[in-house]
């Protein structure tokens, strides 16, 4: 039990352990729910509230909880209820994007999900052994370099899903510049710039639901795949 009340003290802003020693790192935390709210009326005017969206919504505003819990907090427990979320949302939207815009079945989208496991850990371990470590950013590495990835596949085959991929890749690597020089600037700002994380991974983790709306809307899933069906008339 001792373990999960252990406290952390890791953000330039903390400089205690009550309550409200973090308030703009906790206050922030309102850039997800905002987002998740925005992204419930996108998607009910648009018509596109199904499954995937709403279950997407549902753990962006568990993102927004859990980190509010973990800045005031502080504590084991509180930082488990901030991380699982955000590794849920990656593992969900892993399995969509690989399902819904690569155009492949279900149980390669589980394929993914399973070696992203492996990959993570190869990835971040190498981060963190070239730069020394990045605040603890270097975890998140992994996700911008798969976002990226996802949307340069898709940049020639489904321009608009690419190009939306790309535009959250850049997002993500703001907010984790944000993370990163936390600490190293508590001298010079020291209310410290996770507060931007915050915002920025809000906006990030919205636009997100947004790509894969627009994805849908743009690309049914009844419909072929463009460069497969380009090439398929091409070869007729």
């Amino acid at each position: 039990m001792d373990g999960l009340t252990q406290q952390f003290d890791g953000y330039c802003e903390r400089t205690d352990f009550t309550f409200w020693s973090e308030p703009l790192n906790a206050v922030t935390n309102a850039a997800f729910l905002i987002a998740a709210l925005l992204v419930w009326r996108l998607a009910r005017r648009e018509g596109r509230m199904e499954w995937g969206i709403a279950t997407l919504m549902i753990i962006l505003t568990a993102i927004g909880i859990g980190s509010f819990l973990f800045h005031t907090f502080a504590t084991a427990w509180a930082a488990a209820a901030d991380v699982f979320p955000i590794m849920l949302y990656i593992l969900v939207y892993l399995w969509l994007a690989t399902v819904r815009m690569l155009n492949l079945p279900w149980w390669a989208g589980l394929v993914a999900v399973v070696l992203f496991f492996p990959y993570s850990a190869a990835v971040a371990t190498a981060v963190e052994t070239a730069s020394g470590g990045l605040n603890g950013s270097e975890g998140y590495v992994p996700t911008l370099l798969l976002i990226a990835a996802y949307g340069l596949f898709l940049l020639g085959r489904k321009p608009e899903t690419g190009r939306g991929l790309l535009i959250g890749s850049g997002i993500l690597a703001l907010s984790l510049t944000a993370r990163t020089v936390d600490e190293a600037l508590c001298d010079v700002f020291p209310i410290g710039t996770h507060i931007f994380w915050h915002i920025l991974n809000g906006v990030m983790l919205g636009w997100m639901i947004v790509v894969m709306m627009r994805h849908d809307a743009a690309y049914p899933p009844d419909d072929p795949d463009p460069a497969e069906d380009a090439a398929r008339r091409q070869a007729a």
